[in-house]
């Protein structure tokens, strides 16, 4: 059990020191792997980035993910009777949301080339890991050394299945009864905006001071 998610990073970072020698750069999925990531980041010294990533949803029903999008890239999987015009009209309905996002959160900063780099992706936990699926075939087309996934809590299906596509899944808890990631939490408040970009500035600055 986490106090909370920047007592959750700290444990979580102590387990990545294997990578502090790494040319490695933190994404972290907003909004909760926001704290998290920022807690990580400080203590490997790496810098740290939001990653934008979300799903397209099948028109009939918009739970079920066909893809996803980033500000760069998309991921499809082709379905039956899903028009290229829906998909097309997704992606730019998506990312037009994202870059918004992304100005929100990272102002006029450009991302980090990942190329060659370790990326670790951290979020305050995975539950089914499908939409990470998605995000890591995107990350793989930008060529990083390595793909990390980092997270305080996840559940044994979603390591299992994170563990075939990426170099390394690393986890500070990984519970036999896994019944959702807030229970691992004691202060499992929804993440604001307002902390996103604090805990963004508040890097920077430190890193800043420190370099």
């Amino acid at each position: 059990m986490f106090r909370d998610r920047i007592e959750a990073g700290l444990q979580l970072a102590e387990k990545l020191r294997k990578y502090q020698g790494h040319q490695g750069v933190i994404l972290a999925v907003p909004k909760g792997g926001v704290p998290v990531a920022y807690a990580v980041a400080k203590e490997l010294g790496f810098p740290l980035e939001v990653i934008l990533t979300k799903k397209i949803g099948h028109p009939m029903n918009k739970e079920y993910a066909i893809g996803a999008v980033s500000l760069t890239d998309e991921f499809i999987i082709p379905h039956e009777g899903v028009s290229s015009e829906y998909i097309a009209s997704e992606i730019e309905t998506i990312r037009k949301k994202l870059k918004e996002m992304y100005q929100r959160f990272m102002g006029d900063k450009k991302p980090e080339n990942l190329g060659g780099k370790t990326v670790i992706v951290v979020d305050d936990g995975i539950a089914t890991g499908n939409t990470l699926l998605a995000t890591v075939n995107m990350l793989k087309k930008q060529e990083p050394s390595k793909i990390v996934i980092a997270v305080p809590v996840a559940s044994i299906n979603a390591v299992r299945k994170l563990s075939k596509v990426v170099d390394d899944v690393v986890a500070v808890l990984v519970p036999e009864v896994f019944h959702g990631v807030g229970a691992f939490y004691e202060d499992f408040e929804p993440v604001t905006n307002e902390e996103v970009i604090y805990y963004l500035e508040r890097l920077s600055k430190e890193m800043k001071q420190t370099g």
